[in-house]
């Protein structure tokens, strides 16, 4: 049995603000391709296949289209919740989603009922345990005592452990939602410590022949059976270096025989530019950036006005902009106590321009503040 695993597609996502339903579209119409091409007869999804626990209809379309793309393609389906999906809406109509090849594991009730697929070589048992949040469910699994991400899903794989032991000769395969020791975490991630420390050692999953984890970005191997697929799309420029890609695990009739990984394309690549405005604007060797997203640091002494609409005249898909002149003011730690003590209001209107720009107010704006100081005053008098 050919398996691919994939998670963390974050389905409705922006970057900077900037929207993303066309390249998760992209990514995830060539998984299904991929399904095709290689045979793979099961995709498991390892939670966070959408962004929020409410999806937007079009994040649902998306999702939807994906899904049936890969059913389409041969392959039937296995998904659990990550931290950002609703388990109960993921979960609706579960019942009936099976019977389409649409397998949904999102109650903590089920992580012992495994979906159970069949070869040549005999059953394999897929069991989903989807994001578990430590207080809740250590009343919903019945250990009170049990304490943290380690103790709930200790017992979630204790579970799992022990209805594989009434299937012999079963091969196996857990989906989880969960930050494992050792695995490198990305800006993108949303925390899920609650209470106590997120990460779990490796040896909670063992007794299985591969565990698909979920929540890193970025693709990772623990052991030779416990790996992160990471995320389709980077979502954050930490990840701009980062090879997407989801793993292929070949399972033979005594458990796992091989993974692979193979790289997934980019539908729009990540890239970081610095500089003075001027020379980001000219330079006809920036030319190759134009259809990247960009974080733009600009390094001019006095901070340009009008910058980030500037930059993406130019650079349409320029979504991040920071300033850090060179030589400049900013980054000077102040304290407003400080600032304002034994100051005019002018004063402090001066120094909050050199400031934020790193230069003082020209003669004109400084007329400007003063008028607009003025009319403030004339205001706060008229209201007593």
């Amino acid at each position: 049995m050919r398996v691919l695993h994939t998670s963390d597609w974050h389905i409705g996502r922006t970057f900077h603000g900037a929207d993303l339903l066309t390249e998760q579209e992209a990514a995830l119409t060539h998984i299904a391709e991929l399904v095709d091409r290689e045979s793979v007869d099961v995709v498991v999804v390892a939670g966070d296949i959408y962004d929020r626990a409410v999806p937007s209809a079009e994040a649902v379309r998306v999702a939807t289209a994906a899904m049936t793309r890969i059913r389409r393609a041969g392959a039937e389906l296995v998904i659990t919740p990550g931290n950002h999906d609703s388990a109960a809406r993921l979960g609706a109509f579960a019942e009936f989603a099976a019977a389409g090849g649409l397998h949904v594991r999102a109650t903590v009730e089920g992580i012992a009922e495994p979906v159970v697929l069949h070869d040549e070589h005999g059953a394999v048992a897929f069991y989903g345990i989807p994001y578990l949040e430590p207080e809740p469910s250590r009343h919903a699994l019945g250990v009170a005592e049990a304490r943290g991400h380690t103790g709930v899903l200790g017992e979630a794989m204790r579970r799992v452990r022990d209805d594989l032991a009434g299937r012999p000769g079963t091969r196996s395969l857990v989906l989880a939602h969960a930050f494992v020791i050792g695995g490198e975490a990305s800006e993108s991630e949303r925390t899920i410590a609650v209470g106590g420390v997120e990460q779990v050692p490796g040896s909670v999953f063992d007794g299985v022949d591969y565990v698909a984890l979920g929540h890193l970005h970025g693709p990772q191997t623990l052991a030779e059976h416990l790996r992160y697929s990471g995320s389709p799309l980077a979502y954050s420029f930490s990840e701009a270096r980062q090879r997407k890609s989801v793993w292929f695990v070949d399972l033979d009739a005594n458990g796992l025989a091989e993974v692979r990984r193979h790289e997934l394309p980019v539908p729009r690549p990540l890239a970081t530019l610095s500089g003075e405005l001027a020379a980001l604007l000219e330079d006809p060797e920036h030319e190759q950036w134009r259809e990247h997203f960009l974080s733009v640091t600009v390094t001019d002494r006095v901070r340009p006005i009008d910058a980030m609409r500037l930059l993406q005249d130019r650079f349409p898909y320029a979504v991040h902009m920071d300033w850090r002149p060179d030589g400049g003011a900013a980054g000077t730690e102040l304290k407003y106590a400080e600032a304002v003590r034994g100051r005019s209001d002018i004063e402090i209107a001066r120094s909050f321009l050199d400031d934020c720009r790193g230069a003082p107010p020209t003669e004109r704006e400084e007329r400007l503040v003063h008028l607009a100081l003025e009319a403030a005053n004339r205001t706060a008098v008229a209201k007593l």
